[in-house]
């Protein structure tokens, strides 16, 4: 048989196209998988990592299709998305069409590359149907008060113009384009995500074991629950005045109570209520306004490089020691955590320290190291003795937290207080190509929810995308509407949501089947039996993103009553990237691999064998020309032997006692790559290890030539290795097995069983020959073969002792 690898690809893809071979069973009664990699934005064309991501779940998928589990392998587009949007604006496209064009282009990718995806469930987050159901959740969550809409400083990236959650912000950047973020005053509606913050982060125990521990962590992190001490900070009389006696207080939080005698000065952020008002009100000169101004548009991670610090002339009273304290504006206080207000120590704080260094405020030591000095040169962080701290003399600083917790609170000048760095995750988009968000504005009635039956709410077709403001804003007629509620004019809402509503909840609705899709979004029938997903594949960079917001709506509907389980995905497969040249591969870098020419050069069973060939799919894989030929070799040397095989419908029955040497060896590495492959599939994810045995098992089967064992090799390694390379091993199968093999396969111990073992042969402890013995050779007879074998190094030698490790070696002891 001579391989020629777009044939026979095209041949298989045509007939599991045509007979369904990949969609699931609607029998509930068998045992299931729902094996899924998170699905990909429409951008044209596929690139490595997406090859590589979905090999993996394909080989998942396939793995256990023949161990008869009755497997979801599903794909979809995250199809909405600034990208399109953007590509309108350059080319003057329709981000609509654009994005479908898209769609059915990576659709014959996936088909070219052989992957088992299900036909019937794919769905563009784009469609009607998908934003009719979503729309209606959002309604569901409004009304259970999961959904708020607020005016505040948000972030706002000026080349997208739009507006971003936190989480979407990298470095102080715009996580999709790198422009640098500034704060904008606007209204903004919220996801209530804060109100899941415990679950959230206490959950993630149930993930250990199945999540990757670099996960979990990022996750726990990015929550960022901590502990300490809320109080309020009142003005003294002067300050008071200063403000028009328009604020008494503000309040603070810490998580060093143990400090507190330590505070020498306090700072805002510059976007505190207190700072907006006195800029509101003329209450500091124009030079300082500017210079607030230049704070609140550096991003977040710049203000933590340098920092920057403004006196506002006033000054609150310590609780404990009623001393004043002044009042300051620092670049590096964010709204973003607690009030927007700190407490500093600059003795036991470093970045306080370099603050009261620059401007020249008081440093007030108040612990102490139990060994040595304290130094004046930085700031001591260590637990210590307090000291300069009242009748808190003497305790330990970190016991000495309780104890000070409870002052505050016995007296009611503060409370024990728990913090969260994570924030409501705002969702508005003022963008077109989106999901619009379910709302009419009403003079009358004020915001009212979409009636359902009215949805979707669609996009319009006739819009101008010119890369200023809102499309749908300017949009002469989409917007005017009836009230839901009275009936008079009013407005819709304009802007879309964030897109990563849309891939929250994917996974649920690819639970749908055939019968249902038109009329729900699911079943909870349907989520009964598929959730959780067994294996998730993706990559790390959704860590905090995407797995944060799909966690969080799955705990929604739960509570919404939609399904009964508390977290989505049981195991998640972090693969790494793809490397080229030893950087990730992108077009700015000129690095990048077409796939669809490794498809029409050498097909695409060698770019999957080499995908899942070159590192285990949790490692960086660095492309490799040399390597994506000698995968083509490989599975062209094991098409080509198969000529080798015996046609037969069973596996051959073979008499192992009767086979030589080399048969016995060939057989017992064809089942050693078995063995590999259980373990892979179920424990190691090692892809490689399993085509290395595969590997290991041809060379063996080409040093003997009985065709029995050709055969059943054949009948094992073409099952094994169908989830890598699956038209080549559906043709060899169809060719001499009529597909029976494509089954569960029994490990036979009897190819296991040794009937020689090989022995080092040691003089006085170093090894100088070895010997093959049968297995019941007695230790009597082994000595003397030793002594053979070793009769140049026994020579004139005085034999002290003999010892017969079983199995493993034989140690002469000599003298003389």
């Amino acid at each position: 048989m001579e391989y020629i690898s777009n044939i026979i690809e095209r041949k298989w893809q045509e007939y599991w196209a045509e007979n369904g071979s990949f969609e699931p069973t609607e029998d509930f009664n068998k045992e299931k998988k729902y094996i899924l990699s998170m699905f990909p934005f429409p951008s044209g064309r596929l690139h490595m990592g997406h090859v590589r991501n979905y090999s993996i779940s394909d080989a998942f998928a396939r793995y256990y299709r023949q161990q008869n589990f009755n497997v979801l392998h599903p794909i979809g587009f995250d199809s909405f998305g600034m990208p399109a949007e953007n590509a309108a604006i350059k080319n003057g496209a329709d981000p609509k069409k654009w994005t479908y064009e898209n769609i059915d282009y990576m659709k014959g990718e996936f088909a070219s590359l052989g992957f088992s995806f299900s036909k019937e469930r794919e769905l563009a987050t784009s469609d009607e149907l998908y934003t009719k159901f979503e729309q209606g959740f959002i309604i569901d969550m409004f009304e259970k008060g999961l959904l708020y809409r607020e005016k505040g400083l948000l972030n706002w990236c000026p080349h997208d113009q739009t507006v971003l959650a936190n989480e979407q912000v990298v470095d102080g950047c715009c996580w999709r384009c790198d422009t640098p973020i500034v704060k904008k005053d606007m209204n903004q509606y919220y996801f209530k995500i804060t109100q899941y913050a415990d679950e959230l982060l206490d959950s993630l125990k149930k993930l250990e074991g199945g999540w990757p521990k670099q996960v979990l962590t990022m996750q726990e992190n990015w929550i960022g629950k901590s502990n300490g001490l809320e109080f309020d900070l009142f003005f003294d009389s002067a300050s008071k005045e200063k403000l028009n006696n328009t604020f008494e207080s503000f309040d603070v939080f810490t998580t060093r109570p143990d400090t507190i005698y330590g505070v020498s000065y306090t700072a805002l952020a510059p976007e505190h209520k207190i700072v907006t008002y006195m800029i509101d009100n003329n209450l500091l000169s124009d030079e300082v306004i500017d210079q607030i101004k230049d704070m609140k548009n550096t991003s977040s991670i710049d203000r933590q490089k340098e920092k920057a610090g403004i006196s506002l002339g006033l000054d609150v009273i310590h609780p404990l020691t009623g001393k004043t304290v002044p009042v300051w504006i620092a670049n590096f206080v964010l709204m973003d955590y607690g009030s927007g207000a700190v407490m500093a120590v600059p003795a036991h704080d470093d970045r306080d320290f370099d603050f009261a260094q620059k401007y020249d405020l008081p440093i007030n030591a108040v612990i102490k190291p139990y060994e040595g000095e304290l130094s004046s040169d930085c700031a001591f962080t260590e637990v210590g003795e307090l000291f300069n701290s009242g009748e808190f003399d003497g305790l330990n600083s970190k016991k000495s937290q309780y104890n000070i917790i409870k002052h505050f609170e016995e007296n009611k000048i503060g409370k024990k207080t728990t913090n969260y760095k994570l924030k409501d995750w705002g969702v508005s988009r003022q963008r077109y190509w989106g999901a619009p968000i379910p709302f009419v504005h009403c003079d009358s009635c004020g915001i009212v929810m979409e009636k359902k039956e009215n949805l979707p709410i669609a996009l319009p077709a006739d819009v101008e995308i010119t890369g200023e403001g809102n499309p749908l804003d300017n949009h002469p007629t989409w917007k005017h509407c009836s009230c839901p509620s009275c009936g008079k004019d009013a407005v819709r809402e304009t802007d879309t949501m964030d897109t990563f509503v849309e891939s929250s909840w994917y996974f649920l609705r690819f639970c749908a089947s055939g019968a249902n899709w038109e009329n729900e979004a699911f079943s909870k029938e349907q989520l009964g039996y598929w959730m959780g997903v067994d294996q998730y594949i993706g990559g790390i960079e959704h860590a905090i993103l995407h797995l944060l917001y799909a966690r969080f709506f799955t705990k929604v509907f739960r509570d919404l009553g939609y399904l009964d389980f508390d977290e989505p995905f049981d195991n998640l497969l972090t693969q790494g990237m793809v490397l080229k040249d030893g950087a990730k591969m992108s077009k700015s870098k000129g690095n990048t691999v077409d796939p669809d020419a490794i498809i029409e050069k050498y097909g695409a069973d060698t770019a999957r064998l080499f995908i899942l060939f070159a590192a285990p799919p949790t490692q960086e894989l660095e492309w490799n020309d040399n390597a994506v030929e000698g995968a083509y070799k490989f599975i062209k040397r094991f098409y080509e032997r198969s000529s080798n095989i015996v046609k037969t419908d069973t596996k051959p029955t073979i008499n192992h006692a009767s086979l030589s040497k080399d048969e016995k060896y060939a057989r017992k590495k064809v089942y050693e790559a078995l063995v590999r492959a259980n373990d892979v599939y179920n424990e190691k994810y090692t892809f490689n290890t399993l085509i290395a045995g595969t590997m290991e098992a041809m060379n063996a089967l080409n040093a003997q030539s009985n065709s029995d064992v050709w055969s059943e090799g054949y009948w094992i390694l073409s099952s094994i290795m169908e989830p890598v390379i699956p038209h080549v091993c559906w043709d060899i199968s169809s060719e001499y097995f009529s597909l029976n093999n494509l089954n569960p396969q029994v490990v036979l111990d009897e190819v296991f069983v040794e009937d020689s073992v090989t022995l080092g042969v040691s003089i006085n402890g170093k090894r100088r020959t070895e010997i093959e013995v049968a297995v019941e050779t007695k230790k009597e007879d082994i000595i003397d073969m030793a002594k053979e074998a070793a009769a140049k190094w026994l020579e004139g030698k005085t034999i002290v002792k003999e010892i017969v490790v079983p199995k493993k070696l034989v140690n002469i002891v000599i003298k003389g």
